[in-house]
This record gives structure tokens, C-alpha cells and sequence, in this order.
């Protein structure tokens, strides 16, 4: 079982992507740990605010396949093939961590937005805070700590998000 982190992002229809996208997770890896909901204005272009979030999770799926699977939920919630890095996000999925895998294919990991981004480090800090980032070795914690909390504007919203029921299966029984 590998302990996945993967960071939630919209400026289109906030509230209606990110439950569907925690609702797809959820489909797809069961369990989630969630931090808070956070907005924050977007980064690298002039656009709306984001609601951007950080989920945990477990799985048993391999880091290609957990990639693909993150991939074909954007592109289910709206995002186009050809959507440029800087622009508005119905739904943007980035696999954070992938248990302390270094590597560059099928992505880079652990994601650079990490220590650059207060909207991916708040969350995750929340909901890892001992845990140590795979090159620095630092605590997640500690670097939100000691990161500059000028640099971006950042704040909680109230959210609540409720994992969709399991379906209950009703088998007859014979005797």
C-alpha cells in the first residue's frame, strides 16, 4: 500500500468541482484524509480565486496508473487536452507524493509546488505534519513554519464535504 497526497484546485464553479472531485477520489481510493478548504488567488496568470485543498489517501495502485486515473478525472470534470499550465481549472489534480518516491516519469515527485506554494503546503502541513518531504527532509510543519506567509494571500472557508455513502447491496438469502 503506498500513502498518497494529491493537491485539489478550481476557479470555475469551486464548490461543485471540488465535491465531485472529492467524491471521485473517494470512488477511486476510498478513505480520504482531508484538509481544509483554502482560497487563494491564483498564481502565474490573473484569474478568479481557487479553492484549493490536499487529500491523503491510500491505494494499491502503481504511480502510472494513480497518474493516469488523475488525468481522466480532470479531463471528466471539464478540463480540455490542450489547457494551458496558467489558466482557470474547473478541476486540477496534482499528485503531490507518491510514499517518498523521488523521481521524473510518469511526473516529477515529490512536486515542486510543495515548498513554493501556500495553498499545497498549508493543506498538506495540516494533514502531515511530521511527515519529512523526501529531498530536504524536513518536516512539512517546519517548512510551513517557516515559510514567508506574505508571499501569497491565503485563507480557510467553511466547507463541508461528505464521503457519498456506500451503496448497500441487498442479496436474498436461501436456505
Amino acid at each position: 500500500m503506498a500513502r498518497i497526497y494529491i493537491s485539489l484546485g478550481s476557479n470555475i464553479e469551486r464548490e461543485q468541482h471540488i465535491r465531485a472531485g472529492l467524491d471521485a477520489l473517494h470512488r477511486l481510493y476510498g478513505s480520504l484524509q482531508v484538509s481544509r478548504v483554502f482560497e487563494s488567488e491564483a498564481v502565474g496568470f490573473a484569474g478568479s480565486p481557487f479553492y484549493n485543498l490536499v487529500v491523503g489517501a491510500d491505494t494499491d495502485h502503481s504511480l502510472s496508473s494513480v497518474t493516469r486515473e488523475l488525468r481522466e478525472l480532470e479531463f471528466a470534470h471539464g478540463r480540455p487536452a490542450d489547457a494551458k499550465k496558467f489558466a482557470p481549472r474547473t478541476l486540477d489534480l496534482d499528485l503531490l507524493l507518491y510514499d517518498d518516491l523521488i523521481c521524473d516519469q510518469p511526473v516529477s515527485l515529490p512536486r515542486a509546488e510543495i515548498v513554493t506554494n501556500a495553498f499545497v503546503l498549508w493543506p498538506l502541513a495540516e494533514l502531515a505534519p511530521e511527515r519529512r518531504h523526501p529531498l530536504t527532509q524536513a518536516r512539512y510543519g517546519d517548512l510551513w513554519a517557516a515559510y514567508d506567509k506574505q508571499s501569497q494571500r491565503l485563507q480557510p472557508v467553511d466547507f463541508d464535504w461528505n464521503p457519498p455513502s456506500p451503496k448497500v447491496r441487498k442479496e436474498s438469502l436461501t436456505y
